[in-house]
């Protein structure tokens, strides 16, 4: 039977009996396949479709292009053809089985005329079950229906052989445990353990990306368990590992792998925010120390940046993004100093150097506040309260986007008959510096510190 919740995605979306439709009637067999049967099963959204079919890669083009499909050929030579339907994006590949050579997780590609051929080559039954639109009828030779009603994660075939063949399955797994909340049999999980040296032949881009997924689902944090408990940590981020600091009784302190786990959970589910939660306090393991009794992690947040930028590299993460993640790192515990009192010029460096990221940062910083203590936790939450009030008044009170001086580094060289160079650096770098210290100031004030500058050069 089929669910109703599949029906409801073909009533929401006509065009796929279309294109069903006109398959068909040129002879061929179509199949919705993959992630949209499992979410629609689900009840989950999507506007990615995939489909299999016995047609091959050309044949697909011109039935596509003929229906008045745009369509692209990006994946042609793996024989898969993108056609896009306004915001929709659907993949159409033909019937095939794969074979992979040890030292590669690129399949050769054998071309099939067997459905349950193509899927068994999947990477879990919940995605190898199969959808006839027009019959209305579900083919699942693997079981993968009764793995999605147990949330059990679970390989069409050997799942030994599976990971070996794609590795990157692996990593699957672990994101599905935190997007869809499934968990993978003990079969599963220990054949994850037994390859893990084998993910060390797949890009850092593609760790990256299925990193991403994880990280951004419901409960990353189950995730991220998965992740290290299986032993894959250790091959891509080793560091999270050593947040497992051994709990000495007599010099006690919270454990740091359990504590992240629950900020993780608990910040914007945007990957720079995850992985600012993810990092904040991995600079801790090299900066334990104990003094007078008591353990301290001094400069862990200035360690852990450059840490994080390290990380991140590693894993080729965009510039801007490794750049937006370290800020949350190393100013995480920047607003604690709030309750010591700010100046409104330390207002305004909050402002200035928190940047586009201030909301992510204090997000950051009340989802770091664990302690079970209530009235700590009040207490916490209420200065940093009042910091976000002080904020606020000073952006209402003074134009804090625009903070230039009133004179130019143009005005500083004619003013000193300058070329430009160190010094036109030196003078605007002072006159940047009274601007957040003394809030707006006039041009004639801007113009007196350069000439007392200039004097010092």
């Amino acid at each position: 039977m089929v669910p109703t919740t599949l029906l409801k995605v073909l009533n929401e979306n006509p065009f796929l009996k279309d294109v069903a439709t006109f398959y068909k009637n040129a002879g061929y067999q179509l199949y919705l396949v993959g992630g949209a049967v499992r979410d629609g099963i689900l009840d989950i959204a999507t506007k990615d479709f995939d489909f299999t079919t016995d047609a091959n890669v050309d044949e697909s083009l011109k039935l596509l292009k003929e229906n008045g499909f745009q369509t692209t050929e990006i994946g042609k030579a793996f024989g898969t053809i993108e056609a896009l339907y306004e915001n929709f994006s659907l993949h159409i590949t033909t019937f095939r089985e794969d074979s992979y050579e040890e030292t590669s997780r690129k399949p050769d590609i054998i071309s099939s005329n067997n459905l349950e051929n193509d899927l068994k080559r999947r990477d879990f039954t919940i995605n190898a079950i199969a959808y006839d639109i027009l019959e209305n009828k579900l083919i699942d030779p693997y079981g993968g229906l009764k793995d999605l009603s147990q949330g059990v994660i679970t390989t069409p075939l050997s799942a030994d052989i599976s990971f070996s063949d794609d590795p990157l399955r692996m990593l699957r797994a672990c994101r599905f445990i935190s997007s869809h909340g499934f968990s993978p049999d003990a079969n599963t999980f220990e054949a994850i353990k037994k390859n893990i040296d084998r993910i060390e032949i797949v890009s850092s881009e593609r760790v990256r990306d299925e990193l991403t997924k994880l990280l951004i689902g419901d409960n990353p944090s189950l995730g991220i368990r998965a992740f290290v408990e299986s032993g894959l940590s250790i091959k891509i981020m080793p560091e999270l590992d050593e947040l497992k600091i051994e709990v000495d009784p007599k010099h006690h302190h919270k454990d740091v792998y359990e504590h992240t786990l629950i900020v993780v959970d608990r910040v914007l589910p945007n990957i720079v925010s995850r992985l600012g939660a993810l990092l904040h306090d991995i600079g801790k393991p090299k900066t334990k120390g104990i003094e007078n009794g008591k353990v301290h992690f001094r400069h862990h947040e200035v360690v852990g940046a450059r840490m994080t930028k390290q990380i991140l590299k590693r894993l080729k993460f965009s510039k801007k993004e490794i750049q937006d993640i370290c800020l949350l790192v190393e100013n995480h515990l920047r607003p604690h100093t709030f309750k010591m009192g700010w100046t409104d010029s330390a207002v305004r460096r909050y402002i200035v150097d928190s940047g586009e990221m201030m909301d992510q940062l204090n997000d950051l910083v009340r989802a770091d506040i664990t302690t079970k203590n209530k009235n700590k936790y009040e207490e916490i939450n209420k200065y940093l309260d009042d910091m976000e009030s002080r904020i606020a008044e000073v952006k209402e009170k003074e134009e804090l986007s625009n903070l230039r001086p009133p004179v130019s580094g143009d005005d500083i060289m004619k003013l000193f008959n300058l070329k430009p160079g160190p010094s036109v650096g030196i003078i605007m770098k002072a006159l940047y510096e009274q601007r957040l210290n003394e809030g707006e100031v006039s041009k004639e004030e801007a113009i007196q510190l350069a000439k007392d500058i200039f004097k010092k050069l």
